[in-house]
This record gives C-alpha cells, sequence and structure tokens, in this order.
C-alpha cells in the first residue's frame, strides 16, 4: 500500500500519530514532576521543621547551662572576694583566707561528677579535687589556652577522663579573681544538666509550628514519653494501644532519619500513611521531630491522575490502529539497516547493504555504505591517534605526578589559588604550620588568615602577582588556626594556561618565626654587651684615667716646687690623659646612652641633635611632644640607635646642611622622623648599607614600619612608625 510513498510522507503519517502518544506521555511526565515535587516539598518541610526544633531546643539547653555555670561561678567568686576582704582586714593571714577558699571550692559538686577547679594566668593548676594535678601546667590543651585568653565567660569542649572510652561533650565557666591570680572554672558535663531545661520556655514555640492541615512538631524522650506533644503530651505512645508502636519504636532506635508509618488520631475512624522526620539531642536523650499526613500534600494528584488517564486511553486507542499498518512499511528496512549497524559495532566495516529503490530508504542506503567507507578509514586513523594520545596522556600523568611529590616533600608551605583568589590546592607543609586542612579550603579564599594591619601590603602582593610580576621574599604575619600569630617570607608568582592566559598563582610562605626571634635575642644580646661594655668605660675607666691624671698633677707641683727637669713631660702626661679620658667617656655615652635610662628617649634624642651641631656644621634639630612616655627600655633603646645610625650616614654621605629629627603622635601611630636636606638616596644603596640593614632588623624587631624616601639633591626621609601600646603613654 505504501511501496511508492515517499518516507517523508511515511514519516508526517508516523509523526501525526506519534504525537498523540507523546502527548499522553507529557502528561505522564506532568504528573509525575508533579508528584515528586510535592514530595520533596513536603520533605523539605518536615525536615527543616525538625532542624528548626533541634536548633530552638538546643539554644534553650545551652542558654540555661551557661546561666546555671555562671550563677555558680559568681556565687563563688563572692565567697572567695569575702576571703580576701577578711585577709585584707587582718582577719585572716592570706594563707589561711586562700585554704579556706579551696575547701569552699573542693566541698561543691556541679551536677553529677561536675566539680570547680582553679588555674593561674600561666595555666598552673592551683585549686583541684585531684591533688595529683596540683602544681601541672595544662597550657597545652586548646582549651585551657583559650580560657586564659579569654579570663571571664562560657567555654565549650570535649574532653576524656583517663578511665573512659570516649570523650564527651563538657561545658564551663570561668571568673578571673585578679588579686590572687585565680581562673574559677565552673565545669560538668553537658548530658549532666537535664534537670535545669524548662521546657515551657520553648513549649509554645515548638506548638505553634504549623504546616500543611495537621502537620505539627513534638519533642520526646529516650523512653517514647511525649514531652512536647498537642494532644499525647506527658504520655509513653509507645504503650497506648492502637498506635503504631513497632514504627514509633525505630524513631527511637535510628535517633536520626525519616519514617513513614500509619496513625490514627484520637477520634479519627482509620489510620492514614503519615511521614516523620526527626533529629536526636545526644546530651539530653531526647528526639525533636516534625511529621503529617502525606494525603493532605496529594490533593491536587487526583485531578491530574485522572485527566492523564482518559487522554491516554483515547490516544493508545488511535495510535494501536493506525501505527500496526504504517510501522511495517518503514520498520522493515529500518531492521535490516540496524542489524547492519549491529553486525558493523563489533568492528566489521566491509558491510554493505543492497540498493532496491530509489526513495529515501534507497538513499540511506547509499549513504550507509558511504559511511561504512568512510568508518574504515577513520577507524585505522582513530586507533593511531589513541595510541599517540595515551602516550602523551601517560607522559603529563608522570609530570604531574613528580612535580605533585615534589610539592609534597617541600618543607615550605605552599598554596596554589585561582585568578580569584580561591584555594586549589596546598601541600602539607600548610596544614603543619598553620593548621588548616585542604578539604575545609579548597575553593575558598584564606583571607581570615591575614591580620587587619597587614591588609595593605597584602593587597600590593596580589596586585604584583596578578600583573605578572615575581614577587620576591617579602616578610609579613599570618594568623594560624589557634588565632597564633606567625611570621613569614612570602614570594609567589602567576602561571599561564595552554592558552597563555593566567590562570592562577603560586604562593610560597617561609615561617621565621623562629629566625626573627633569634634575630631579636641576638640584637637584645648585642645591644646589652654594648651597655655593658659602656658602662665598665663610664664606671671603671673613665675615673681609673682621672685618678692617674690627679696623680701626675700632683707629680708636676712636686717637680715645679724642685724645680726639676720634668715638670714639662708631666704637663704633657697631663694632657694626653684628660684627652684619653675625654674619650673614654664619649665612647661609653655612645655605647650606653645615659640620658636614655635617666631622662628618657627624647632627652637622649635632643643629646643627639645638640653633639651633632657641636661635631660639624650641620644645623641639626629635634622636635618632639613631651607627653609621649616610652616606658619599654628595649623600645627606646632600638629607637635611639635608628636615629643615631641615620644622623650619623646623613652626616657622612649626604653633604647635608640641616638635618631635622621629629617625634609625634598621629591617631593610633606614633611617628619618628629623620630628614635631610643632602644628596638624597637612591634605590639601589636602599638595600647595600650595613647601618641600613641594621636599622631594617630593628624596625622589625619592634614590630614598626620603615619607610626610606629620596630622590637626587633632594636630600632622604626616613618615617619609622608603629601601632601605640601599652608600653607608650600619652
Amino acid at each position: 500500500m505504501f511501496a511508492g510513498t515517499r518516507i517523508r510522507h511515511k514519516l508526517l503519517f508516523y509523526y501525526s500519530l506519534l504525537f498523540t502518544l507523546s502527548l499522553s506521555i507529557g502528561f505522564a511526565t506532568v504528573y509525575v514532576i508533579t508528584r515528586d515535587t510535592i514530595e520533596k516539598n513536603i520533605e523539605s518541610e518536615l525536615h527543616n521543621t525538625s532542624t528548626t526544633i533541634y536548633n530552638l531546643v538546643t539554644t534553650s539547653l545551652t542558654v540555661s547551662i551557661k546561666n546555671y555555670l555562671r550563677s555558680a561561678a559568681e556565687k563563688n567568686l563572692q565567697i572567695i572576694e569575702s576571703l580576701y576582704q577578711d585577709y585584707k582586714s587582718g582577719l585572716l593571714t592570706e594563707q589561711e583566707a586562700k585554704e579556706r577558699a579551696r575547701r569552699v571550692l573542693l566541698s561543691q559538686t556541679i551536677g553529677e561528677s561536675g566539680y570547680i577547679y582553679c588555674l593561674n594566668s600561666s595555666g598552673i593548676v592551683v585549686v583541684h579535687p585531684q591533688k595529683s594535678l596540683l602544681q601541672t601546667d595544662v597550657s597545652e590543651y586548646s582549651f585551657v589556652r583559650d580560657l586564659l585568653v579569654k579570663e571571664r565567660g562560657y567555654l565549650e569542649y570535649d574532653w576524656k577522663n583517663p578511665d573512659e572510652p570516649k570523650s564527651r561533650p563538657k561545658a564551663l565557666y570561668m571568673i578571673h579573681f585578679t588579686p590572687w591570680d585565680w581562673l574559677i572554672s565552673v565545669s560538668s558535663y553537658r548530658e549532666e544538666f537535664k534537670g535545669l531545661v524548662n521546657v515551657d520556655d520553648f513549649r509554645q514555640s515548638v506548638l505553634d509550628v504549623k504546616f500543611g492541615q495537621t502537620g505539627y512538631a513534638f519533642v520526646m524522650n529516650n523512653e517514647g514519653t511525649a514531652i512536647i506533644h498537642p494532644q499525647l503530651e506527658g504520655v509513653n505512645i509507645l504503650r497506648v494501644e492502637g498506635l503504631p508502636n513497632e514504627y514509633l519504636g525505630s524513631i527511637l532506635t535510628q535517633k536520626n532519619g525519616r519514617v513513614v508509618y500509619s496513625w490514627k488520631n484520637p477520634g479519627e475512624t482509620e489510620p492514614r500513611s503519615k511521614l516523620c522526620y526527626f533529629s536526636y539531642i545526644e546530651d539530653y536523650d531526647w528526639i525533636v521531630g516534625a511529621a503529617s499526613y502525606q494525603e493532605e500534600f496529594y490533593g491536587p494528584l487526583q485531578t491530574i491522575r485522572t485527566l492523564v488517564m482518559v487522554t491516554f486511553i483515547i490516544t493508545m486507542l488511535l495510535v494501536l490502529t493506525l501505527t500496526f499498518k504504517i510501522s511495517d512499511s518503514i520498520t522493515s528496512p529500518l531492521r535490516n539497516l540496524m542489524e547492519k549497524f549491529t553486525d558493523a559495532s563489533k568492528g566489521d566495516f566491509s558491510l554493505r547493504m543492497a540498493v532496491t529503490s530509489k526513495d529515501e530508504l534507497g538513499q540511506l542506503a547509499m549513504f550507509f555504505n558511504r559511511f561504512m567507507e568512510q568508518l574504515g578509514d577513520y577507524s585505522s586513523n582513530l586507533k593511531q591517534q589513541i595510541q599517540v594520545r595515551q602516550e602523551a596522556e601517560n607522559s603529563l600523568r608522570e609530570s604531574e605526578e613528580r612535580y605533585r611529590s615534589v610539592m609534597e616533600a617541600a618543607a615550605d608551605p605552599i598554596v596554589i589559588y585561582d585568578m580569584e583568589g580561591g584555594v586549589t590546592y596546598f601541600n602539607p607543609a600548610f596544614s603543619t604550620v598553620f593548621g588548616w586542612s585542604l578539604e575545609e579550603c579548597l575553593g575558598n579564599k584564606l583571607d581570615h588568615f591575614v591580620p587587619v594591619e597587614n591588609w595593605p601590603e597584602t593587597e600590593l602582593m596580589i596586585n604584583t602577582i596578578r600583573e605578572g610580576t615575581v614577587l620576591p621574599a617579602t616578610e609579613t604575619k599570618r594568623y594560624t588556626r589557634t588565632g597564633e600569630i606567625r611570621n613569614v617570607s612570602i614570594s609567589g608568582a602567576a602561571f599561564r594556561d595552554h592558552l597563555h592566559q593566567f590562570a592562577g598563582s603560586v604562593v610560597i610562605l617561609r615561617d621565621i618565626t623562629e629566625t626573627k626571634r633569634l634575630t631579636r635575642q641576638l640584637m637584645d644580646i648585642g645591644d646589652n654587651v654594648r651597655q655593658t661594655i659602656g658602662q665598665d668605660l663610664h664606671d671603671d675607666l673613665c675615673p681609673h684615667l682621672i685618678g692617674i691624671g690627679g696623680l701626675i698633677s700632683a707629680l708636676k707641683a712636686t717637680i715645679k716646687k724642685n724645680n726639676g727637669d720634668g715638670e714639662r713631660l708631666a704637663e704633657k702626661i697631663v694632657d694626653l690623659i684628660g684627652e684619653a679620658a675625654s674619650k673614654a667617656r664619649d665612647l661609653a655615652r655612645g655605647l650606653c646612652p645615659v640620658h636614655l635610662v635617666a631622662y628618657g628617649l627624647q632627652s637622649a634624642l635632643n643629646e643627639i641633635a645638640e653633639k651633632t651641631q657641636l661635631a660639624t656644621a650641620i644645623h641639626c634639630t629635634f622636635s618632639g611632644d613631651p607627653s609621649l612616655k616610652f616606658h619599654d627600655n628595649t623600645l627606646a633603646t632600638h629607637l635611639y640607635y635608628i636615629v643615631q645610625e641615620a644622623v650619623n650616614n646623613a652626616v657622612k654621605h649626604s653633604d647635608a646642611s640641616s638635618i631635622d629629627i621629629s617625634l609625634e603622635q598621629k591617631d593610633e601611630y606614633i611617628h619618628l622622623w629623620i630628614i635631610d636636606d643632602g644628596r638624597g638616596i637612591d634605590d639601589k644603596q636602599k638595600g647595600k648599607g650595613i647601618g641600613l640593614q641594621i636599622m631594617k632588623y630593628r624596625v622589625l624587631v619592634i614590630g614598626a614600619f620603615l619607610e626610606i624616601t629620596g630622590k637626587s639633591e633632594s636630600g632622604t626621609i626616613i618615617h619609622v612608625f608603629m601601632k601605640k601600646t601599652e608600653s607608650i603613654h600619652h
């Protein structure tokens, strides 16, 4: 019947009928998608509700624990303060007051097994129920370090006693009693605070949670008793007849998850399918959940189901009647073609089809034959290309493994970023030094380990790398995961992808904290030795020379009185001894700045200016804020020698006619300026001089910043600035 019909006409008939079938499939798809969407929404709503209730309950529990522990800590603080006042009033000795305080603290029990103990600010145990722990340094524990930093407040941590199989959550509240340096710590396991929880604080909030028509939330304990429930509060649901106790018991067994069961509320005649999501509060052995009847969410599906079924039946009647007659005329040649394709898929590309007609099927047979010829050629070429590609991939894999092994074996932390600053990899050394794992940082930025005061220089480093310039080793600071600040030397560079576009950057961070600590110790030792030598010269050698001068003066008078010929030589010896004493005194002042110790930094800087002006033809002045007081002698000594080195450099190398020294405070920073009008210092000279290197080391040691600017014939400006600390008062 269809032998002379063109294939496009056959396909027209076929797809016209197939459209009807597709419509039915579309309705079925809509039904399934709608059903799945409704189910997902139900589960999502129940899950979110369960999570919300869980958070509500756990928050209330935490507040109750915190308030209880704080109350106990504050009460004991009052007791200790009272004993301390008895000591101050002379009623007790300090030792008796402390002993009574210990007995009071150790006589109390927090919860079932909790207790009160005290540490000092160095982490040494001074009060504890276990006498073996007294005078023990426990600062190695992370929660103790947090306690020493906070000195007052609430902490949660996991703790395992030596006789217990695993750690358990523990809560602590501490208050610092400053006169005795006692950190009063009240602690107990969280699970022992069940009796503190006031369910009335959050009962109504839980009962107000509604979804669907009859959906509700509930809380029950590990025995199955409903703590919060719209209808069964206070009832053990496992013992109520007619309830699905088997499924409800599985909730107590699983602790977390979902369950579907049949449930009949009081007053209803038939049970209905119910969906419940639940979560477990381990510390208090409670289960919170949210449940609702499934049928309340499936109302729209009933109408869709009826429409889909009617449309499907009508369409199938039409399709089955017409498709049977058409399919044979189209599918037979196609089946033959599929058989050829099946055989060809096994690797036989020599197969060909007989061309029996000139319609589309005949043309398809010719296309098949041509395709098989080309496929044979492509197969041969493809095998060769696959072999070449496999060899290249093996080489690339070996190269990647080699470079990864190098990075993982490197002692310095290495981080690879993408161009947006997200972490794509860092080596084990990074985790060792800074504490973060690759899994928690992957794809994220590491902004949190950059101290706020180091952001300006960090942004300069980032811009340098993004511009394609290699970043030389630059010193800065970074946080570890525990909040410790490490001094690091950072270097890095950007890398490009196969299109020669910037794809990311590689940054190496060398931990130089210990090196800087040793450098500071070395410089402090040098300064101490210098001061010792200067003090010895001033206190020992100078008086000795002066004494010799006095004896020789007496000798001169004796010789003169006796009209001796040695008077002229004695006078010469007196002059030489005087010069030696003067030089020893000057040397002592250079090694040990007496004014710095006796009168403060500003007086010592003013003396530098006066001596420079007297010894040279250079106009040298000092101006300072007289209200600034430096109580850290080490800090003042470093600033003194920085100024001394800067002035000496200006005198020796700049041909300056004036030098201005100033010390002032702006906002939260202290600024020290040394400005001359000489030749200036160029960029090539900034890193070569030993004096400049020593100045840079001193600036780093005291945690300050150094800026050196200078232009030819315009002079040099040396700017030292640092954040104001407790050792500097205004």
